[in-house]
């Protein structure tokens, strides 16, 4: 396996993280990974893209490598992450580019598709994300996020992650190992606990509506392709209906055996993203 290169940049004032692969080539994805995950969960994806892209993989401020916010009320909402992306955009001289966003990157991508990075984000992939979220799903990731468990042992953080992200669907034995040691981090008392600022779920206490999108989602004129995860709890049926018929029409491919949301780690997932941004 090939592994990419790790950078840090300055982006509005925040140290940010990304992984970057396949360097050579000229044509960008940035590839963007959900709340309280890294973007090292888009490792399979990056490394499937590399072939034929350079793939940037960012941590959101707040998670993996990136810097915590000193201002959680401020920084950590929709808006803070746009300005972010719109930043790394810029210091990577990214004039046109794809997006692939798993839940909150794809909502990311979004919003800064319709806004700030409109007419320079090419193709859009939303990884069981839509421009409104069910109210339910939303609470049962707040309740484990903003109270993330501590362990003794990291091998009882990789059985913690085994649980709450099953609804990922299938991950090989090595791929969980991977994701427990690029989520720890060590606290003084010398457990270890999810890398992420547990203040990043004040976003849904503070800014309650930043998820509902439909505004910059009709907005769009660039093609969109949503896969839903069959069992996804977060992105209903009713909604990935709405989404086929308004603003860009997106095309919405349901994963088997997954929920929310799917880990981008098997070949047909990957494939089916090659193919979407392979055709314009």
């Amino acid at each position: 396996m090939m592994h990419p290169a790790s950078h840090y940049v300055a982006c509005a004032g925040r140290e940010i993280h990304y992984t970057e692969w396949g360097a050579q080539h000229a044509e960008t994805v940035v590839a963007w990974h959900g709340l309280a995950r890294t973007g090292r969960d888009m490792d399979e994806l990056a490394q499937h893209l590399s072939a034929r892209y350079r793939v940037i993989c960012p941590d959101t401020i707040g998670r993996g490598l990136s810097q915590w916010s000193p201002d959680p009320v401020n920084e950590y909402r929709m808006a803070f992450y746009v300005q972010l992306a719109t930043a790394l955009a810029d210091q990577l001289d990214l004039d046109r580019f794809h997006w692939v966003g798993t839940s909150m990157g794809g909502a990311i991508g979004t919003l800064a598709a319709a806004t700030s990075l409109r007419g320079r984000i090419r193709r859009l992939v939303l990884n069981d994300n839509g421009p409104k979220l069910a109210d339910a799903a939303i609470e049962r990731i707040r309740s484990y996020a903003g109270n993330p468990p501590a362990f003794e042992r990291v091998s009882e953080l990789e059985q913690f992650l085994r649980t709450v992200y099953k609804p990922y669907g299938w991950l090989s034995d090595a791929q969980w190992r991977r994701m427990a040691e690029t989520s720890v981090r060590r606290l003084p008392d010398g457990r270890v606990t999810p890398h992420y600022d547990p203040a990043m779920v004040s976003q849904f206490v503070h800014h309650p509506r930043d998820y509902e999108l439909w505004e910059a989602y009709d907005s769009l004129d660039i093609p969109v392709l949503c896969l839903r995860g069959e069992h996804s709890d977060l992105l209903l049926p009713e909604t990935v209906e709405e989404m086929r018929t308004r603003g860009p029409r997106a095309v919405v491919v349901t994963i088997p055996g997954c929920g929310h949301a799917p880990a981008l780690n098997v070949p047909s997932q990957l494939e089916l993203i090659e193919r979407f941004l392979g055709a314009g």
